[in-house]
């Protein structure tokens, strides 16, 4: 039993093709979508909208959005964030689509949520790039609890003004993650 060679199992490096990216892409509004609207009906209707707003809706939609990533494997980092960033890409439309179309909401005031979730996203799937993932979901979390209440808090000058800094903020970082991931370092 000592002289026997030791097995391993090798994980082929696996890039994405077009279609896997597509269908990543889709995966933020037809699997993510459902799965944040699945828990946020669960929602007590006692409490207020504004906590549920503010608070929980972003540790809902940032788990949502990186869930379908857990089962990915052979993947570099770069390609598991690029991934991540087209969940959120793929939610954020959808969600844009459900408060101009349904909502209301003007579309100039929804752009900036596509950016959001696109960069949030990416900021988590980092995480879990690096076999890390709760740090950066939860300051995922915080920039969306930032970017929630200071959407609702209703004073124009400074609410706009702070909400842009949120936004800088978690694409900067998105930025910065999406450049870190290395092009060739596998995650197993």
């Amino acid at each position: 039993m000592e002289n026997e060679p030791r097995r391993q199992c090798v994980i082929p490096l696996h890039k994405p093709s077009r279609k896997e990216l597509v269908f990543f892409f889709a995966s933020g509004i037809l699997v993510s979508i459902p799965f944040a609207s699945f828990f946020e009906a669960l929602y007590p209707i006692q409490f207020s909208v504004a906590l549920f707003i503010v608070v929980l809706a972003p540790f809902i939609e940032e788990l949502a959005k990186v869930f379908p990533l857990f089962y990915r494997h052979g993947e570099t980092e770069r390609s598991i964030v690029t991934l991540g960033l087209l969940i959120g890409l793929g939610f954020g439309i959808a969600e844009f689509i459900e408060y101009v179309f349904f909502v209301g909401v003007p579309p100039i005031a929804r752009i900036p949520g596509i950016i959001f979730h696109a960069s949030s996203a990416t900021i988590v799937a980092y995480g879990i790039a690096k076999k890390n993932p709760l740090p950066y979901y939860l300051l995922a979390v915080a920039l969306h609890i930032a970017n929630n209440f200071l959407a609702l808090a209703g004073d124009i000058f400074f609410g706009v003004f702070a909400e842009l800094l949120v936004l800088i903020t978690v694409y900067l970082l998105a930025w910065r993650f999406y450049h870190q991931a290395s092009k060739e370092k596998m995650v197993v």
